[in-house]
């Protein structure tokens, strides 16, 4: 059975960092692109970031760049989120997603895999 499980969310202030951790089990994606998105109440889901396969290529909505850092570690099967900066306006649940085809350059706006979510809470 293949799980994507996503850690490190929380509350934190307005101007904070949190690190999202998606671990994955079942298979490994070290040959897939992976990523995350978003969602809060009453909106479709948003894609975040992306990362290909090989991790040296890397892709981000415009309103978390320079502020939000997304990394991989394929010997994990893990992929990390690092939210710098944090506004109210990040507070959501947070997925992690994960490609089906092998060697992609990005997660796609319909990726196979999901994780559960996370909340993401920033306070001001």
């Amino acid at each position: 059975q293949v799980q994507l499980v996503e850690s490190g969310g929380g509350l934190v202030q307005a101007g904070g960092s949190l690190r999202l951790a998606c671990a994955a089990s079942g298979r490994t994606f070290s040959r897939n692109a992976m990523g995350w998105f978003r969602q809060t109440p009453g909106k479709e889901r948003e894609f975040v970031s992306s990362i290909n396969w090989s991790g040296d290529s890397t892709y981000y909505t415009d309103s978390v760049k320079g502020r939000f850092t997304i990394s991989r570690d394929n010997a994990k099967n893990a992929v990390y989120l690092q939210m710098n900066s944090l506004k109210p306006e990040d507070t959501a649940v947070y997925f992690c997603a994960a490609s089906s085809f092998q060697y992609s350059a990005h997660v796609g706006p319909a990726p196979a895999f999901w994780g559960q979510g996370i909340q993401v809470t920033v306070s001001s």
